[in-house]
Formats: C-alpha cells, sequence, structure tokens
C-alpha cells in the first residue's frame, strides 16, 4: 500500500472517531445539559412552587412540571434516535455517503442554531431541536462505522470503538456545562459546535469517498484526496461483486456444499422478523434500553432528591456520571473482543467436528448476551436504592452495561440471521425499540404522581422485567445445544 494511501485512511479513521466523539451521541450527555437549561429557567413558568419552600444558592425547588418538559424532551429526542436509524440507513443506502452526509450536517448545524438562540420565552423549540440534533448525530455514526472496512481484519474493533465513541460523546454536554459555570454562555458553545460544520464539509468532500466504502476491501481501491475518475469508476464496477462475496463469506464458510444453509437465504424477510428468535431479542434490547433511557431522563430530578435540593451536590453528581459516560469508549471493544476469541474458539471446533459454521458462530454471542443482562440487572439494582453515594457504582455499571448493549445488538443480528436481511432487521429492531422507549414519559410521570419522588415500586417492577432478558440468552444456549454438530436454519 503506497505511503499517501495509508496515511489518507489512517487520517479516515482519526477524524471519524473524532466526530463520533465530539459530535454523534451528544443527546445521552442530556443530564448536564438539563442543569444548565435550569440554571437558564427554562420552563421556570410551569412551576407551583410552594411558598414555604427556601430557595437560596444551595438549594433548587424540585418543580414536577419543568422536570416532565424536559423529560418530554428527552423521550421524543431519544425515540427518534432510534426509530430513525431505518429511514436514515436507507438514506444512506440509497444515495450513498456524500448526499447522507449533507443531510446530517444540514441538520446538527440547524439544531445546534436553534438552542444557541432558545429563550426562556422560546424555550419550547426544543422539542424540535434536540430530535434534529439526535437524528444528525446518527448519521454521522451510520456513514463513519464504513470506515472499518478500510482496515480488513481490524474491522470489528474499529466499528465497536466508533460505537463507543458515539457513547462517549455525551461528555460534551458536560463541557458545555462547565464551560457555563466558568461564564462562557450557552449560545456561544452552540455555536461553535454549528461552526464545526465547516469540518464536517470538509471531510466529507477530502477523507470520505462519494458512494460506500466495499468490503472486502479491491486491492486498487481509491477515495478522496486519492481518487480520479477512473478510480471512482473502478470502485463502482467492483462494489457490488465485492458485497456479494462479503454475503456468501459471512454466512457460512461451506457455501460449496448446498444445504439447508443455502436454503436459507429463500426465505423472506418477514420468516425470520416472526422468528422465536428475533422476539426474544426484541424483548432483551428494548427492556435494557428501557432501562437506560428512563434513568438519564430523569438522572437530573433523580440527583435533586436525593440530595435534598442542593445545587452544589447535583452538580458535583452529574459531572461524575458525565464523566463515565465518557470511557464507554474504553469498555465498547471489549464485547467484541471477547466475541472475537470465541469464534476463533468455535472455528476450530467446527474444523474437528465439521458443525455448522453459522450455529457455532450464534453460539459465540451467548456470554455476550448474558453479561449484558447481568450488567443491567446490577445496574438496575443499585439505581433502585435510593442512597445517593451508591450512585457512583450506579453511574459505572450503566455505562459498561450500555456500552454491551449495542455492540452485542449488532453482532448478534449479524451472526444470528442472513446478511442480506441484516440492514431490515435492524432498522425494524431498533424502530420497535424506540416504540417502547415511548414508555419512560408514563413511568416518569407515574413515579411523579401517586408516588412522588418515591419510584421503588416502579424500580422493582422494572427490575422483574430485567429477568425476562436472561431468557434470550437462555434460549439461544439450548438452539446450540439441541443443534450442535447439524446445520439449522433460525428458529
Amino acid at each position: 500500500m503506497a505511503a499517501s494511501h495509508l496515511a489518507l485512511r489512517v487520517a479516515t479513521l482519526l477524524t471519524g472517531l473524532l466526530e463520533c466523539l465530539g459530535f454523534a451521541g451528544v443527546l445521552f450527555g442530556w443530564t448536564s445539559l438539563v442543569f444548565v437549561f435550569k440554571m437558564e429557567h427554562y420552563f421556570k413558568d410551569q412551576c407551583e412552587l410552594n411558598a414555604t419552600l427556601m430557595v437560596n444558592s444551595t438549594e433548587q425547588a424540585d418543580c414536577k412540571a419543568q422536570d416532565e418538559r424536559f423529560s418530554l424532551i428527552f423521550t421524543l429526542a431519544s425515540f427518534m434516535n432510534n426509530f430513525m436509524t431505518f429511514p436514515t440507513g436507507y438514506i444512506f443506502d440509497r444515495f450513498k455517503t456524500t448526499v447522507a452526509r449533507l443531510i446530517a450536517i444540514a441538520l446538527y448545524a440547524s439544531a445546534t442554531i436553534i438552542i444557541a438562540f432558545v429563550s426562556v420565552d422560546t424555550a419550547p423549540v426544543l422539542f424540535l431541536a434536540m430530535p434534529m440534533l439526535t437524528v444528525g448525530g446518527m448519521l454521522f455514526l451510520i456513514t463513519n462505522l464504513q470506515v472499518g472496512n478500510l482496515f480488513g481484519k481490524h474491522r470489528s474493533t474499529i466499528i465497536t470503538l466508533y460505537n463507543g465513541a458515539f457513547d462517549s460523546s455525551s461528555a460534551v454536554f458536560l463541557i458545555i456545562k462547565l464551560l457555563y459555570e466558568q461564564g462562557i454562555s450557552l449560545r456561544s458553545s452552540f455555536l461553535f459546535i454549528s461552526a464545526c460544520s465547516v469540518w464536517h464539509v470538509g471531510r466529507t468532500f477530502l477523507l470520505l469517498p462519494r458512494d460506500h466504502i466495499p468490503y472486502p476491501l479491491p486491492s486498487n481501491y481509491h477515495y478522496g484526496l486519492c481518487s480520479g475518475s477512473s478510480s471512482i469508476g473502478k470502485e463502482k464496477r467492483a462494489e457490488p461483486k465485492q458485497m456479494e462475496q462479503q454475503s456468501k463469506d459471512l454466512v457460512s464458510l461451506k457455501d460449496e456444499n448446498p444445504g439447508p444453509e443455502q436454503q436459507e437465504k429463500l426465505r423472506s424477510f418477514w420468516h425470520y422478523a416472526l422468528t422465536r428468535r428475533f422476539i426474544w431479542h426484541l424483548v432483551w434490547l428494548s427492556v435494557i434500553q428501557l432501562w437506560h433511557y428512563l434513568f438519564i431522563g430523569m438522572l437530573n430530578s433523580l440527583l435533586t432528591h436525593l440530595a435534598s435540593g442542593d445545587r452544589v451536590l447535583v452538580s458535583t453528581y452529574t459531572n461524575a456520571f458525565a464523566i463515565t459516560q465518557f470511557f464507554g469508549v474504553l469498555c465498547a471493544p471489549w464485547n467484541g473482543l471477547l466475541m472475537d476469541r470465541l469464534k476463533q474458539k468455535y472455528h476450530k471446533e467446527v474444523r474437528k467436528t465439521g458443525s455448522s459454521t453459522s450455529m457455532v458462530a450464534l453460539c459465540s454471542t451467548v456470554p455476550s448476551l448474558a453479561l449484558t443482562s447481568l450488567l443491567c440487572l446490577g445496574f438496575a439494582l443499585c439505581a433502585s436504592i435510593p442512597i445517593l453515594p451508591l450512585q457512583y457504582l450506579t453511574f459505572i455499571l450503566q455505562v459498561v452495561s450500555r456500552s454491551f448493549l449495542y455492540g452485542g445488538n449488532a453482532a448478534f443480528l449479524t451472526l444470528g440471521f442472513p446478511p442480506q436481511h441484516f440492514g431490515k432487521l435492524f432498522g425494524l429492531v431498533m424502530a420497535l425499540s424506540a416504540i417502547v422507549s415511548l414508555l419512560q414519559f408514563p413511568i416518569f410521570t407515574l413515579i411523579k404522581g401517586p408516588h412522588p419522588n418515591s419510584p421503588f415500586y416502579v424500580n422493582m417492577t422494572l427490575v422483574l422485567a430485567t429477568l425476562l432478558t436472561f431468557v434470550h440468552p437462555f434460549l439461544v444456549h439450548q438452539e446450540c445445544r439441541r443443534q450442535k454438530g447439524s446445520p439449522s436454519p433460525a428458529a
């Protein structure tokens, strides 16, 4: 590989990592931003303050109506984060990299400008701005995940690294909060983020291809600064063949022997979408994701209650939570390494016993699925105990669990179903789990209503629901045991 081509690919990798880390998943730093919004008195007119409540420099009123507005904004934005995965994925597939990124940049820049000029009187426009920011960030992630194709055998590591950077980008709102406390206005911070759109545009045209990055990568592949008209034509002709070969490689190492696994390719998308395997995976993802979204959305209200309205203490714990989120970029690759190691182990078994390759690969996901459920259970139990210092442990378990969740979701869909249905199944599971995530607002209202600031019973119900997630790895394990040594379709 020419030195110039290697330098270009490394530049694409590093700038993509920076883009995911600094912009893609900022929504999940919502707790830090809510703290600033409250300092700016957004939705304060909704409050019904108790005349006997003393409010001074270290105390803040716990306002149910104000918290509900912020919870509803986060519910809507997090719903769009998942639900729009399918249409944004279609945009990326249909219109390729450049068009998808220009849409992302337009959404992101518009959202940050709106937030920059929001005032107390215009605070309701946050219901529009935050979903726009979320969808733009999701498109940044989707268009960057293909960068892993440039690095062959390191592809999975780079993809999980980018997903971890997406999680860690929530620390951006912590930086905005800290700058705000040092006298830098919210408007200045978001105008700076909006100005970074110039960098996004430059990266789009100079460091990324106009089309998709194929996998496996052709030996003469060029893009960006090193591309020319002839090479672009070669890329377009080579890509369909490369993608077809990738699908064959991922389905089985034994495609040369026609059998039941080959027959799977002929089955429809709905055949797989209605299988027990997919339905329990949807339950697994939806319950765990609901816990994470609910926790992030109501964390400011929870900390305010546990700290008895002490604003300094709430700020300290908010900072601690945001800092732990930053380490998601370090946690995410461990899940990929675990599955890669198990796949290598099971592939040796394939060569010795002649077992089904697809089933053996699926079995490698069982420890990841079970470990993610266990981490979520620990996180849920800690979050349910109303002891403020214990929340430090809750923060750690939350970030590790969330880092494992999305990588494990993508890996299971890749290994458990034919690759030609991956995009549709991934979009479907994310869209359906997004609908489930809408429950976070009625749950929040329930906590603040009949059981004000005492979510114990609601949390215990959710903990019991979390136990359902262990059914999924158990059923996959049982399926592996039953069909070990013989090829089998998804069931």
